[in-house]
């Protein structure tokens, strides 16, 4: 049983639409490992992957690393059973980054399917009963840190960023059958770049300075709709550049200067306006007017900031009432104003443990900003001008890299070791 499109659905990373606005009122503000707490399901290994949420299923990614396995599993959203957990079994090598395991990427649901891209093992769909419905090989992903872009669904399309690596390209797939209706292949840094100049290589991470720029370059970034004048974006941020395609022909619309050659966090939008803020050796944020054609650096580009060395992020933000909200993964929430990029306020998190880090996105309810950070802490602020810490909640120290997903007045918190289901039990 499916239901209709809601706005108690959260279907794909960051909700409907993709910039983690929820069209929820009655979101619990307090909750406890006693409080609150609807239900808690055991996962069998670590993940960094968000849940999404669909009527009365909810799904993640899984990969099962001692057996080789890259899964989707399916739970009850109102008990937190297992129904059912699919997937497929890949033992060729694939290299990642320690805190980066295979099955990063989130799924993603119309109702009917759910795609998960699980890496080099290509992309799948399967129905509401996890049977599967079609696979595609896109072939070997390859890069030193991982792969983590998750796919997003647009009318009959199923759309994923594909990389980062020697081989990156954006693809769409017809979302029934799991063919190529368009590829966008990126194109490569020119050797010419001075990646020094740009912050890195660091000779103190990588084996040398003269590493390939492809070793440390690439995006990470989940591509994002936005509405414009001319017709719907398909905005990916890649290395050096977000970039602007057709979403039904893959033709490219613009370009606009800004990330740095590595394109970790994932755009968002808001106010008519598209930001990114990113790392890569360099931090920045970068707001741009959508619905330019080439190069729009000059004419579109409403703002382009340089952060400091701490001002890092993985996660992406949200725009509510003219500002810019954010956490970096020092775990320091800051508010910037759009219109100008002036800071409003910066302020570090009090952290309930050892691990302030975040590298999770915020969610904005009505008012509030929900902020995880790695200790799976959740921040509650009053999003506005002025901070204001409304409060903090721990569910007892779990490492926790995943964003949160919200349906129908619930929250749902992703672990390393459980899925979480916190609700209001008065409602």
């Amino acid at each position: 049983m499916t239901s209709s499109v809601s706005s108690a659905n959260w279907p794909g990373l960051r909700g409907p639409g993709g910039s983690g606005v929820a069209a929820e009122k009655h979101l619990p503000l307090r909750w406890s490992t006693n409080e609150n707490i609807r239900w808690r399901a055991p996962l069998p290994e670590r993940g960094n992957s968000t849940p999404v949420v669909w009527g009365r299923r909810v799904f993640i990614t899984q990969a099962i690393v001692a057996g080789n396995r890259r899964t989707v599993m399916c739970f009850d959203r109102r008990t937190g059973k297992l129904l059912w957990q699919s997937g497929v079994t890949w033992t060729e090598k694939e290299p990642t980054h320690d805190d980066n395991p295979p099955c990063t990427p989130s799924p993603v649901t119309d109702g009917r399917r759910v795609f998960a891209w699980f890496g080099s093992a290509g992309v799948y769909c399967y129905d509401f009963d996890g049977r599967e419905l079609w696979r595609h090989d896109l072939g070997p992903q390859a890069h030193q840190w991982g792969y983590a872009a998750s796919p997003v669904l647009y009318r009959d399309l199923c759309l994923l960023n594909f990389g980062p690596g020697d081989r990156s390209f954006v693809i769409a797939l017809d979302k029934k059958t799991g063919r190529t209706v368009w590829q966008f292949d990126i194109p490569v840094i020119a050797s010419t770049v001075n990646a020094q100049a740009l912050g890195g290589p660091d000779t103190n991470v990588f084996k040398s300075a003269t590493a390939k720029l492809s070793e440390i370059a690439g995006s990470w970034a989940t591509p994002l709709f936005v509405p414009a004048k001319g017709g719907d974006e398909l905005v990916v941020a890649l290395p050096l550049r977000l970039m602007a395609l057709a979403p039904r022909t893959g033709e490219q619309l613009w370009s606009c200067d800004g990330p740095n050659i590595g394109a970790y966090g994932s755009p968002f939008h808001g106010d008519g306006v598209v930001c990114y803020a990113g790392s890569g050796f360099r931090n920045t944020v970068t707001v741009v007017r959508p619905g330019g054609r080439g190069d729009v650096t000059k004419t579109h580009r409403l703002w382009f900031q340089e952060l400091g060395n701490s001002q890092a992020h993985l996660g992406a933000g949200v725009i509510f009432q003219g500002h810019i909200y954010l956490v970096n993964t020092a775990g320091i929430a800051e508010c910037f104003e759009l219109k100008s990029g002036k800071t409003i306020w910066t302020e570090r998190l009090p952290s309930t443990g050892a691990v302030s880090a975040s590298w999770s996105s915020p969610v904005l309810a009505g008012d509030r900003l929900y902020v995880p950070n790695r200790n799976a802490d959740v921040f509650v602020l009053k999003a506005g001008p002025k901070f204001d810490l409304l409060a903090v909640n721990s569910i007892g120290g779990e490492r926790m890299n995943a964003s949160l997903a919200v349906s129908d007045g619930d929250i749902f918190i992703r672990t390393d070791k459980n899925l979480w289901c916190i609700g209001s039990l008065r409602r």
